[in-house]
């Protein structure tokens, strides 16, 4: 009986990725392995493609200003840069929450990488300046990013961790009056202390009176409310398509509900075509909307793009992914990539999908516009 569930199960994962590590005959209705080497295997490196190990998995998309300044932080392990890119960053908009994310986890790798003196700049940034805004809303960050990554949900050091990332979050909020940064911060505390949903409506009221269009804080709430002992399905569902309703046209909220399709993605898709369904079918033309309205250099969009593939090759959709793919190759660290242990290796195997499917369908480099 057991090796009957065994082949049940192995045929069952078999159909359920068959479809994306074979490609189709174009025009007809038989499939097969394209031949390695012949003219129809597809090459992604003729579309100007960078290979699997230099893609950056840091970022979402290109903030050289920000790559600069971690490279020297990490070279000589003095803050002084970062503090300074901080300080010349808004407090509005998304770019500075980037930048706050950005050198928590680079701190946060470097003491996983070399504990107990991994990220030594952060601590000495905090001691020698503690005044310092950038540097209280860089150690709240850090420290929820660690407690997420070191410690397990629900255990006492979890806790203690996001207790800790807490109070820092508020003293971050009184270095800097108006900016919503330790506020957002804190959503992700609110989500791993499971704060009851009356406490986490004040923050979140808090929150969108300062941004309320704030791409990033919209995701972090969104994460809450997905959490399954914060609330059911349908109230993230409600969360952001409220928050796509309201989106004046050229905000990427419009996108919102398709992060929350993807937070409900089952571990193994039962149902034929789901990827087709009218749920997934909407919430892909909303953030394709959000994608086409939104202004070039909003730096959520790389974000939203990134989300795109992952659906549009699941459904097949080829020259809509490849369409997407020619503008955001090269930076890997974004949902849905960064789920992986290995976030490059799993974009590139989306990525060569979608270039097989793209030119089994008659595409090719010359008439893909970009």
């Amino acid at each position: 009986m057991e090796i009957l569930w065994f082949l049940i199960a192995m045929a069952m994962l078999f159909a359920i990725i068959g479809p994306y590590v074979m490609r189709r005959r174009g025009g007809g209705g038989g499939i097969r392995l394209a031949a390695p080497g012949s003219p129809d295997a597809a090459d992604p490196d003729v579309y100007g493609f960078l290979r699997q190990e230099e893609q950056d998995i840091r970022l979402p998309g290109p903030d050289q200003d920000l790559l600069d300044v971690l490279d020297l932080v990490q070279r000589t392990q003095d803050w002084r840069a970062a503090a300074q890119l901080l300080a010349g960053t808004p407090k509005e908009g998304e770019v500075r929450w980037q930048r706050v994310q950005a050198f928590a986890g680079a701190a946060s790798l470097e003491l996983a990488q070399r504990p107990g003196a991994g990220g030594a700049w952060l601590r000495n940034w905090r001691s020698e300046a503690p005044k310092d805004a950038g540097a209280a809303q860089v150690h709240a960050e850090f420290l929820v990013q660690q407690a997420w990554r070191s410690s397990a949900v629900g255990s006492d050091d979890f806790r203690i961790i996001l207790e800790e990332a807490r109070s820092v979050c508020a003293e971050a909020g009184l270095l800097a009056p108006g900016d919503p940064v330790p506020s957002i911060i804190e959503l992700a505390v609110a989500r791993g202390l499971g704060y009851p949903h009356d406490q986490f409506d004040q923050l979140w009221a808090k929150v969108i009176d300062r941004a309320p269009e704030h791409m990033g804080a919209h995701l972090a709430a969104l994460h809450y409310w997905c959490e399954k002992w914060h609330g059911s399905r349908q109230e993230a569902d409600h969360f952001a398509t409220t928050a796509a309703a309201r989106a004046p046209r050229g905000s990427l909220l419009s996108a919102l509900p398709l992060f929350a399709v993807y937070e409900h993605l089952p571990d193994i898709v039962m149902v034929r075509d789901f990827y087709r369904t009218e749920v997934v079918g909407k919430a892909v033309e909303g953030a394709l909307y959000a994608v086409h309205s939104a202004r070039p250099d909003d730096p959520m969009l790389a974000h939203v793009r990134h989300l795109l593939v992952l659906f549009l090759v699941r459904s097949e959709r080829w020259a809509e992914a490849m369409h997407q793919l020619v503008r955001i190759d090269g930076h890997v660290g974004a949902l849905p990539w960064t789920h992986s242990e290995d976030p490059a290796a799993e974009y590139t195997v989306y990525r060569n999908l979608a270039v097989a499917g793209y030119e089994a369908n008659g595409g090719s480099p010359a008439t893909l516009s970009r």
